[in-house]
């Protein structure tokens, strides 16, 4: 099992860049970021966590651009895999996304990986034309649209959200993919959806019987006749070995630790600490 950490940037603390670097010294396989592109004043949406307007970190309202923190992760970082806890691809033009992401895998030699989300927070997609009956369905068109710009030679698209010509766009990724994580509960409707359009999942912060959801999540993987093994990616809270020991007997290829919201030498001792008590190995 492998283990990551995703730091919930905002414009204090900690820098990505120093997040980033920090934990590949320390011997983390994957750094992680989230999105928000807004947060509208007055909304309907009730957070996950919350249950009603109120949101549980005011980094919410201070949300750093994803691929521009990950782009400066990525020019002090040489091996760490760089993606997203969540993106929200739904809320951005897919040519455009597409090349951004292709850009930032070719820069960093093909480490890069897409955890994307379908949205909890209707009004903030709403704002981006988004219909909130309709999220999984531009998701799907988006990442679909941005597959062909990333492995046609002249790419093309046509779909209710989404249409485009005949058209070029380079850089291709580097190992021919951007690997397609879903953030979201674990439920045989989620499941189907990531089976269809995903090649592994994300566990929501509070998620519990990962066992018995593991077990649902292969058999729908078997069900639509995927060959592969599905990449899950267990969000985990402090540090805990029995967790982590019955997390990789049930097939968790990934636990990942949230990073404190603290000045750099701060956050540095945590990820030595944490590294230590995970037995993964530290670069001088």
């Amino acid at each position: 099992m492998r283990y990551g950490i995703v730091l919930f940037t905002s414009d204090r603390g900690i820098t990505p860049a120093d997040a980033a670097a920090a934990a590949e010294r320390a011997g983390f396989d994957t750094f992680y970021v989230p999105e928000h592109t807004h947060i509208p004043v007055v909304r309907a949406a009730a957070h996950p966590r919350t249950g009603d307007a109120s949101l549980p970190d005011d980094r919410y309202l201070r949300t750093l651009d994803p691929w521009v923190a990950l782009g400066t992760a990525a020019a002090v970082t040489e091996r760490i895999g760089l993606s997203t806890a969540v993106a929200l691809p739904a809320e951005h033009h897919p040519i455009t996304l597409a090349k951004t992401i292709a850009s930032l895998d070719h820069l960093s030699g093909g480490r890069v990986s897409l955890g994307v989300g379908f949205g909890w927070n209707t009004d903030e997609l709403a704002h981006h034309g988004v219909p909130a009956g309709k999220r999984r369905t531009v998701l799907r068109e988006h990442l679909d649209a941005m597959r062909a710009l990333w492995t046609e030679e002249e790419a093309a698209f046509d779909g209710e959200f989404v249409t485009f010509g005949a058209s070029w766009s380079w850089p291709k990724p580097v190992r021919k993919r951007i690997p397609v994580l879903l953030g979201a509960a674990g439920t045989e409707k989620n499941f189907t959806w990531l089976a269809k359009h995903a090649d592994g999942w994300i566990t929501t912060p509070t998620e519990d019987g990962l066992d018995t959801k593991i077990a649902l999540l292969h058999r729908v993987w078997r069900e639509h006749e995927r060959a592969d093994t599905p990449e899950i990616i267990a969000l985990a809270g402090r540090h805990d070995p029995g967790q982590l020991a019955r997390w990789a007997g049930s097939g968790v290829t990934e636990a990942v630790f949230g990073l404190p919201d603290r000045p750099v030498d701060d956050v540095r001792a945590y990820l030595t600490r944490l590294a230590g008590k995970l037995g993964i190995e530290h670069t001088p």
